[in-house]
């Protein structure tokens, strides 16, 4: 056999065992939420009222409104998406463990110095932007719907709109969380540089209005409580970068002056006469 059907045979094989390798870590990962699901599910109602805990809480005292089921199983179904998806979050640190260990043995030693520590804090952002959001924005949202509320009108709520709601509030303020960890990236790759991100502030501070707007309900609380978090979050994305991203070489050298750019230019044409 020659010498390019052995590499041809090897690179076929290391494919392979990289494939069956990786369904092996997505079996891991899809057990472990499962094995967590089957132990949350005998709770997953108590789960569900600690979610809708922020919307009970902000009802006054002897108010009719309440939460109402208008599907036959949604009184099933959602409980179990709730479970199902705190499941998932609980075993998150393992899923994000088993992509780690197919992704690192390719990765050279300074990208692994770097890659886990972001990988590290982009989770425990994302569930910090979700307890911002559970913890904060849901009171405060929730008290302003009440207190707009016309006379004479009972706020009843489906279940599963609830539902819906609190995952696309949980996901938006997780992703704008997110935002140091962008920043870095991005000055990582060579993408932009700290100068940049400086001069783009007011750019930065306009967009995050407007993903507040367009991601969240049309009351001006949660636009506010999470594009000022996002204004803030880019620039503790720009200290870290500063901190933790370290320029390059050409990064480091100063650029050669207009003035001196054309004093090198004369001499040189001077030089070309002369000789």
């Amino acid at each position: 056999m020659s010498a390019s059907g052995n590499e041809s045979g090897m690179a076929e094989e290391s494919i392979f065992s990289h494939l069956i390798e990786l369904r092996t870590r997505l079996i891991r990962a899809v057990l472990a939420i499962l094995l967590v699901l089957l132990c949350l599910l005998p709770w997953a109602r108590d789960i569900y009222a600690l979610l809708a805990l922020p919307l009970i809480s902000a009802l006054p005292e002897g108010y009719a409104g309440s939460m109402v089921s208008t599907d036959v199983v949604g009184g099933f179904v959602v409980p179990l998406k709730v479970a199902a998806m705190a499941a998932f979050l609980i075993a998150l640190p393992y899923v994000l463990y088993q992509v780690w260990a197919f992704v690192a043995p390719g990765l050279y030693r300074h990208e692994k110095r770097f890659a886990l520590p972001v990988l590290v804090a982009s989770v425990l952002l994302f569930f910090i932007g979700m307890a911002f959001a559970y913890y904060l924005v849901f009171p405060a949202v929730f008290r302003f719907m009440v207190a707009i509320m016309p006379e004479g009108v009972t706020w009843m709520t489906d279940i599963d709109k609830y539902l819906s709601f609190v995952l696309t509030i949980f996901f938006a303020f997780g992703i704008a969380f997110e935002v140091p960890v962008v920043v870095i990236l991005l000055v990582k790759a060579g993408v932009v540089d700290i100068a940049r991100l400086k001069e783009a502030r007011p750019y930065a501070i306009v967009g995050s209005f407007v993903i507040a707007a367009v991601v969240t309900p049309p009351d001006v609380i949660s636009q506010i409580m999470l594009a000022v978090p996002m204004c803030l979050l880019y620039e503790v994305g720009i200290i870290s970068a500063r901190w933790l991203v370290k320029p390059s070489a050409a990064q480091e050298e100063p650029l050669m002056s207009e003035a001196e750019l054309n004093a090198a230019l004369d001499a040189a044409e001077k030089g070309k006469k002369k000789g």
